[in-house]
């Protein structure tokens, strides 16, 4: 090889640098990477719970540990907040959070909070009902009751969204 083919053969570190910045200047305006960096950014989530309410720390902390910003407002009455976001009666357990314009009811699993998060059905959130042993929170003992998360609208209707 001569001296001019070793020379257009090989890439300048300059060159290398100037397009690794202009791929990944294209994938930023890019629909693909505005959502990848959307995904990136930490979800805010307010979570309404007593202050005594060893559960429910428990479950803030699950939310943490999941990669949500917990905004925790301790009241000594979740009741209003539950009235004032649609959750159903039935549906009611310790705590409350509000995500992404979702009601959270209960010792919901974070992952699927995440899943919600994506999928944006219509829907006013997910709860479960009580307070199961094993779902995130309740995991004392090492007992597991099997449980439904519901899918609840604003109307009051409800459909199991996953079982655990």
């Amino acid at each position: 090889m001569t001296r001019t083919q070793e020379n257009t053969a090989a890439v300048t570190r300059r060159e290398w640098l100037g397009a690794v910045v202009g791929a990944g200047a294209v994938l930023l305006v890019s629909p693909l990477g505005r959502a990848a960096a959307a995904m990136a950014a930490p979800v805010t989530m307010t979570v309404y719970k007593s202050p005594t309410c060893g559960c429910c720390h428990q479950w803030v902390e699950r939310a943490k540990g999941a990669g949500f910003t917990v905004v925790v407002k301790d009241t000594p009455d979740v009741t209003p907040t539950k009235r004032t976001l649609g959750v159903p009666e039935s549906l009611w357990s310790c705590h409350t959070a509000v995500v992404g314009g979702y009601a959270i009811e209960g010792h919901v699993p974070l992952d699927l909070v995440s899943k919600l998060l994506r999928e944006k059905p219509r829907a006013a959130g997910l709860a479960v009902p009580g307070m199961p042993a094993g779902s995130p929170g309740m995991e004392v003992g090492g007992m597991k009751d099997p449980y439904d998360v519901v899918l609840f609208q604003s109307d009051g209707k409800t459909s199991v969204y996953a079982k655990r």
